[in-house]
């Protein structure tokens, strides 16, 4: 893996690490221990991992997408390198969805991050807005009549 890609990966494992207090390693085998005793390391150690793999499986399709140009002849790309560079395309696609997802599990003022909400199962106690009640008038006005026609 190239360093700058080691890198990313390293800044989101040290966030995670200061984020919940314990080596990266350590907090995998304490998820993978007991997954109910803090679903939220649980869920953002489960897509640290998927975000690992999807950039080792980058990595590998970049590879074969260089020893394909590599060996293609100058001019024209034939379908098979074309196919790899898709599956290239696809797998950034994937990857950095998957660091968004991370990103957004580390971030506290994410929507839905450390507030309880209706997704969560909160009952909803009021209005989503507070609201006043709008001033009805005590006597319901009289209707002009117009013509003998009421």
């Amino acid at each position: 893996m190239p360093e700058e890609l080691d890198d990313v990966l390293g800044v989101f494992a040290q966030q995670i690490e200061s984020r919940f207090q314990m080596p990266l390693q350590q907090l995998r085998h304490a998820v993978t221990a007991a997954p109910q005793a803090s679903p939220e390391a649980t869920t953002t150690i489960r897509w640290y991992g998927l975000l690992e793999e999807a950039q080792g499986a980058l990595s590998a399709a970049e590879d074969h997408l260089l020893a394909a140009l590599d060996r293609a002849p100058a001019g024209e790309l034939e379908d098979p390198v074309m196919a790899l560079a898709d599956r290239v395309n696809t797998l950034v696609a994937v990857r950095d969805g998957r660091a968004m997802v991370v990103r957004h599990l580390l971030d506290d003022n994410a929507p839905g991050n450390r507030t309880p909400g209706p997704w969560r199962g909160a009952a909803r106690t009021g209005p989503a807005i507070a609201t006043t009640p709008v001033p009805r008038p005590a006597v319901v006005p009289a209707v002009p009549v117009r013509g003998g026609v009421r």
